[in-house]
């Protein structure tokens, strides 16, 4: 009986704390709507910093409260907090209730996308949003929008592209005319030392095969200017001295002669 008591204890306290957190949940849920009321007022009033704060404490109170999560994002959105509002509105995807709260998610995701530019990435949610709606004329709409934008940048990137390599062009083109402004003679004058030296060259060569004008050089080379002539006078002084120079050499070379001569000594036995 007593075992019996206990069990029967146990068992109605674990009912009274699951009845106490559905009771819990129940209050945290009924603040939630409550916040919830009280960002949409702000929103009307487009007080959209007010309403944002009052979305994201019913957030706190329940996470999976898709509608806040959902006008958090337009709150977002009309703060021109764009990147947040995408945040929040992938959040509501999540949580959504219905394919046309998705739907509806992922259109404005779209539209958060082609306020930043991202026409790519707009396209994809669109997309997104029509496989959960197909009959939403409206994202149909802006569908097509943004494909036409895609394709219009694409082609003005292809275009920049083009224009700068173009730029680039002339402004080498540029470059190489002023070059040649700043000295229009130079290939001229890089002809005429290729031709100069040609010419010597030539002439080098031409008067290697002609020996006659070459020993002629150097007989130009080899003479010397002459002497002045003698006079008679000075002619007979030269050739006395040259005949008494010579004198004066045979007298010393017979003299050494003598000198140098043996006599043959018999012995004396």
């Amino acid at each position: 009986m007593k075992k019996t008591i206990e069990i029967l204890t146990i068992i109605l306290a674990f009912f009274c704390n699951n009845t106490r957190a559905q009771q819990d949940t129940l209050q945290l849920k009924r603040e939630a709507r409550s916040l919830l009321r009280e960002g949409n007022k702000l929103y009307n009033k487009q007080q959209f910093d007010k309403a944002s704060l009052s979305y994201r404490k019913a957030i706190s109170k329940n996470t999976k409260y898709d509608k806040a999560s959902y006008n958090y994002g337009n709150a977002l959105y009309q703060g021109k907090k764009y990147k947040d509002a995408v945040s929040q509105y992938e959040l509501a995807t999540k949580t959504a209730q219905t394919k046309v709260e998705k739907a509806e998610a992922y259109h404005n995701i779209g539209n958060a996308m082609m306020e930043q530019k991202q026409y790519q990435q707009a396209i994809d949610a669109y997309k997104n949003a029509l496989k959960n709606n197909p009959g939403d004329d409206e994202t149909r709409y802006n569908l097509a929008v943004a494909q036409q934008k895609a394709e219009k940048e694409k082609q003005k990137n292809k275009n920049d592209k083009n224009k700068d390599k173009k730029n680039q062009q002339n402004k080498d083109q540029k470059k190489d005319q002023d070059q040649k402004n700043k000295d229009p003679n130079k290939d001229k004058k890089e002809g005429d030392d290729k031709d100069q030296k040609k010419n010597q060259d030539q002439k080098n060569k031409d008067d290697k095969k002609d020996p006659k004008k070459d020993q002629n050089n150097k007989d130009k080379q080899k003479q010397k200017p002459k002497q002045g002539k003698m006079s008679p006078e000075q002619m007979k002084q030269l050739l006395e001295s040259l005949n008494n120079e010579e004198k004066k050499t045979q007298k010393k070379m017979n003299v050494n002669k003598s000198k140098g001569r043996k006599v043959k000594q018999e012995k004396d036995w």
